[in-house]
């Protein structure tokens, strides 16, 4: 049970300093480009505790999901006039109050240092900072997990030997009478025997002896290993078996119907020996690429994947562990692999900081969604704004002035309510049918 709480401790205090780091690139930014800042905050709610620093005041909130940096004048007057506006109907007076509640943020003497009186380039930089930030908290946790703790790899150590054949299309995993013996036990293979060379050719990686077995079904050919330090010679015939293509990446092959596809090649029936193995810095970048292209897809998918937690969550189905969780979800998950008896505590370190380092990429781009009220939202209006003043200026008219942004409060509302009913699904999910880790 410590080890539970210890987990989930451990992952609340790096989602919340990366929340601060997020709001910590807004902050520093702003106050670069001389913009005031009143508030730098860490979650939403009641203050539990706040302190006041030259103009700015810092403080926690009673529910650190979020967090927020108020800068003055984030929102300009609507054309023509400084505050207060005839204002009809429900949204016409929500866009007017963030108007009035804008301009209510600039004191005397303090307009020059209003948010939307920075040029573009600027108010573009501010915003993307919060998400690069956590891109480079990102960053910074692949490298401990590739170049500190380490990858698991298949290593040429045998650890399992199978006792019958089964195709991979097959419903059962134990061997019943009838079954064909597998290949390797035939052969005498033992766990623990290293593969030093298979058909005369050296054996330096898993699936390189992977790719000559397969290549040489009903082939008897000398297989080398290495047992106890001695090398002992025995020759195996791989069986033609039923097996799954894999891609250059070790996924699955599909078709067109997304059913997986099968091919006649040779088995053994051997399994490798995991091991951890400590990359170098080249390895970092091209592992993010690859974490943040997984995270792109969910984020693309996440229409759906929420429509399957409603149906786990309200009906029979499993939930899909490759799926979208809460921050209940998370930090369960966290203690699941902190407590669990069935990982070294090398394991353990690396998928709770596996855990932070997905959570960071999926903020960086979750932020950069073009719609208020995130970051994206904030630089896509910006980018808006610079296409017309430079599309005004290549037409010789005057310059259109700032884009109003007040006017996005109404679609602002609607995402809020949107993001809080998908956080509640989730929550709700991972209460009643959470994610099964093991």
């Amino acid at each position: 049970m410590l080890a539970f709480i210890i987990g989930v401790l451990v992952v609340a205090f790096g989602v919340a300093v990366s929340i601060g780091l997020h709001e910590a690139g807004h902050f520093t930014t702003a106050k670069l480009f001389k913009v005031k800042v009143t508030q730098f905050m860490i979650g939403f709610g009641p203050t539990v505790f706040s302190r006041r620093k030259g103009e700015t005041e810092y403080g926690l909130k009673a529910l650190p999901l979020g967090g927020y940096v108020s800068m003055i004048g984030m929102f300009p007057p609507k054309p023509g006039e400084r505050v207060h506006a005839d204002s009809t109907g429900f949204f016409g007076g929500m866009v007017q109050d963030a108007r009035d509640q804008s301009a209510e943020t600039i004191g005397p003497g303090e307009d020059d240092r209003a948010f939307y009186r920075l040029p573009v380039w600027k108010r573009i930089i501010v915003m993307f900072a919060g998400p690069f930030m956590n891109l480079v908290i990102a960053i910074a946790l692949f490298a401990v997990l590739i170049m500190g703790i380490g990858t698991v790899q298949s290593s040429t150590t045998i650890a399992s030997v199978s006792e019958c054949v089964l195709p991979a299309t097959s419903e059962r995993q134990t061997c019943e009478a009838g079954d064909p013996a597998a290949p390797g036990a035939e052969a005498g293979i033992q766990p623990g025997d290293e593969i030093v060379s298979i058909d005369g050719v050296p054996v330096t990686s898993w699936e390189q002896s992977t790719a000559l077995i397969r290549d040489r079904a009903g082939e008897t050919v000398p297989l080398v290993v290495d047992r106890d330090g001695e090398q002992v010679t025995l020759q195996v015939t791989p069986a033609a078996s039923e097996r799954y293509v894999l891609d250059d990446d070790g996924r699955i092959v599909t078709d067109d119907a997304g059913e997986p596809v099968t091919a006649e090649v040779g088995f053994l029936g051997i399994g490798s020996q995991p091991v951890r193995v400590q990359g170098t810095a080249g390895e970092v970048l091209p592992a993010v690429g690859e974490q943040l292209g997984a995270s792109v897809n969910a984020l693309l998918t996440l229409p759906q994947k929420l429509v399957d937690v409603a149906q786990a969550a309200f009906g029979t189905e499993e939930r899909d562990p490759n799926g979208p969780v809460s921050v209940v979800g998370v930090g369960r998950i966290a203690g699941e692999i902190a407590a669990s008896d069935q990982l070294e505590f090398q394991d353990r370190a690396a998928g709770i900081v596996g855990i932070l380092a997905s959570l960071n990429l999926f903020l960086f781009l979750f932020n950069l969604v073009p719609l208020m009220p995130l970051d994206g939202g904030h630089i896509a209006g910006a980018i808006w704004e610079a296409i017309r003043k430079g599309w005004a200026k290549l037409r010789g008219k005057p310059d259109p002035g700032p884009v109003d942004m007040a006017k996005l409060m109404p679609l602002s509302f609607a995402v809020v309510i949107v993001f809080g009913a998908m956080s509640a699904l989730l929550i709700y999910a991972d209460l009643v049918k959470p994610v099964q880790v093991f």
